[in-house]
């Protein structure tokens, strides 16, 4: 069954393609965790979807109800901490796509 799904109808979402280091260091799904968990704490953020295959290539989608919340949390303290080690340590390459989402629907077998 498909429904409208009402939580992401005019959101944003925070596309993030990257390819990660061959050698990639410790502290990366610790930090990937910790990063997870601070945001959905901060106002705005309604989720977050994420995959990652074994050459490192992955992209995380982050939902958010405003461009100000996005940007609240592009400032976040901790989180320009995790972007410094990324660019440092753990990412060879990464984009950053900020979209507004129009339509939102989700399939779930019944």
């Amino acid at each position: 069954m498909t429904v409208e799904n009402p939580k992401l109808k005019a959101a944003y979402a925070v596309i993030f393609p990257s390819r990660r280091t061959p050698d990639d260091g410790q502290g990366y799904a610790e930090m990937a965790d910790l990063m997870v968990e601070l945001a959905q704490k901060q106002p705005g953020c309604l989720g977050f979807d994420s995959v990652r295959d074994s050459d490192g290539v992955g992209i995380t989608v982050s939902y958010w109800d405003s461009l100000d919340s996005i940007q609240a949390w592009r400032d976040h303290p901790q989180h320009l901490e995790a972007q410094a080690k990324g660019r440092e340590r753990w990412y060879e390459s990464f984009d950053v796509h900020i979209a507004k989402i129009e339509r939102s629907h989700t399939f779930k077998k019944t």
